[in-house]
C-alpha cells in the first residue's frame, strides 16, 4: 500500500517517553488499500509512541465498522473492527532491516510513515471468513442455498470397514 502522508510522524521534535496520535481512517483511505472486500468504513486508529533514546515503540489501538461484503449472501456486512498491532523501530542507525516486529531505520530518519503497519492491524483484525450471524443472510439466496446444498452423508468405503474390524479384533 502507498504511503499516506496523513500518517506521518515526525519524531525527531519529540522529547522521550509517551506521546499518543490519532488518525481517522475513511474512505480515501479504504480506496488507496487495493482491497476489493473492503468497501469502506470509519476507523478511529489511535497511536501511542515511547520514544526513548535508541528506540520507538508503537502500539497501534484500531476501532470502528468496516464495509464488506457478506461471504455467503453477497449482501453488505458492517464489520466491527478491534485490532491492536505493536511495532519496533530501532534508531541505532546500522544496517537498514524490517523484520515482523523490528525496524531498523537509517541515521538519517526523523519520520515514520505508519500507513502500512495501520493496514497490517486492519487487515490482521479481519476474520477470514465475513458471514453475517444466523438468520441475517439475504433471504432470497438463503432459499436457493437450501436448495442446492445436498444433504446426505457420503457412503464409506467398504475397506474402512474392514480396517475397523481388524482394529477392533486387535485390541481386545
Amino acid at each position: 500500500m502507498e504511503a499516506i502522508q496523513d500518517h506521518t510522524i515526525a519524531f525527531t521534535g519529540l522529547k522521550d517517553g509517551e506521546h499518543t496520535f490519532h488518525f481517522v481512517l475513511e474512505q480515501p483511505f479504504f480506496d488507496a488499500s487495493g482491497e476489493e472486500e473492503w468497501e469502506g468504513g470509519r476507523v478511529d486508529v489511535e497511536v501511542t509512541l515511547d520514544k526513548s533514546t535508541y528506540l520507538l515503540v508503537c502500539n497501534l489501538h484500531a476501532t470502528g465498522p468496516v464495509q464488506l461484503r457478506c461471504d455467503r449472501c453477497n449482501a453488505p456486512l458492517e464489520f466491527p473492527l478491534d485490532g491492536k498491532q505493536r511495532q519496533i523501530f530501532s534508531l541505532t542507525g546500522g544496517e537498514v532491516s524490517d523484520d515482523d516486529e523490528l525496524v531498523t531505520l537509517s541515521d538519517t530518519a526523523h519520520s515514520i510513515n505508519l500507513t502500512h503497519y495501520i493496514y497490517e492491524c486492519l487487515r490482521l483484525a479481519l476474520p477470514i471468513r465475513h458471514v453475517h450471524a444466523p438468520g441475517q443472510c439475504d433471504p432470497e439466496v438463503e432459499k436457493v442455498l437450501e436448495r442446492l446444498i445436498v444433504d446426505h452423508e457420503p457412503t464409506p468405503d467398504p475397506r474402512w470397514e474392514v480396517l475397523k474390524e481388524l482394529k477392533n479384533k486387535e485390541s481386545k
